[in-house]
């Protein structure tokens, strides 16, 4: 029988998951149907039962219900836990639920295999201090970067969090703050926070990127987004949105109920000229 796998939200209709995992089943030639489900606000729990017991394999979760996917699983793994939020559901035979978070891997696979940035002893710093920087920590910490600084509007969040994943930032450099303690020049800069929705740029002090650094959006929208115009204004040698990211994460989601790693190339180039 077909494998039926979905994704749930509220709204859906923007989802573009449907279209990358029938691309990556296609290109490997799986034998499984991937749709979009509009889950009722007060209805996301039964939404997942009934999925899962007629014979669902996996969902993917999008807003407004990764905080309340990481209440409904039965167990979580090491970075689905990190991140305190889940995007990804592996419904298991036995009636668990494996709850994880791939969003952190999708960017760090974007930065590295797509674009071609090294980040081991890079100096790296993350705009914002929500569930999005939360789940990026660990697969950075992956990476060894020297030194990885989070800065947020409200300082004093940037340094809980800091304090929150210092024990497990291994010979990492991990610190917080506000937009003023920010100290450039940083060699990648990624903007999690929430500006780019409401096309604003965070309050950047002068010299925090250069000619040489990565400026990296999580946010994608058809046209470039405030952030990526002002790193571009300002001569920033390489930017990026956060396409590569939804495909990567999708990626790292097939993989891990396929058991094989697509391509990814081609479905990036296919949505960017969609």
């Amino acid at each position: 029988m077909t494998d039926r796998y979905a994704i749930i939200g509220n709204p859906i209709s923007q989802t573009k998951s449907p279209a990358l995992q029938t691309a990556f089943a296609r290109q490997c030639g799986q034998d499984m149907v991937y749709g979009a489900i509009l889950g009722e606000l007060d209805g996301f729990a039964a939404a997942v039962r009934e999925f899962h017991e007629s014979g669902g394999k996996g969902m993917n979760i999008t807003m407004p219900f990764k905080l309340e996917a990481f209440a409904l699983a039965d167990e979580l793994t090491p970075r689905g836990r990190a991140a305190g939020a889940i995007n990804m559901f592996t419904l298991r035979a036995d009636g668990t639920v494996l709850g994880d978070n791939t969003d952190g891997f999708g960017i760090v696979r974007d930065i590295t295999h797509n674009l071609g940035r090294r980040l081991e002893g890079a100096r790296v710093l993350l705009l914002g201090a929500g569930g999005a920087v939360r789940g990026t920590l660990l697969p950075l910490f992956d990476e060894q970067p020297a030194e990885i600084f989070i800065a947020n509007r409200t300082a004093t969040k940037a340094v809980e969090l800091a304090a929150e994943f210092g024990p497990r930032a291994g010979a990492v450099q991990l610190a917080g703050g506000g937009f003023a303690d920010i100290a450039g020049p940083f060699d990648v800069i990624i903007n999690g926070s929430a500006s780019s929705m409401t096309n604003e740029v965070p309050p950047l002090p002068a010299g925090v990127w250069s000619e040489r650094s990565l400026a990296y959006d999580m946010a994608y929208k058809k046209e470039p987004t405030a952030f990526v115009q002002a790193a571009r204004a300002a001569g920033v040698g390489q930017t990026a949105d956060g396409l590569g990211m939804v495909v990567e994460q999708g990626a790292e989601c097939f993989t891990l109920w396929r058991g094989m790693r697509p391509d990814t190339a081609p479905v990036i180039a296919a949505l960017r000229g969609a």
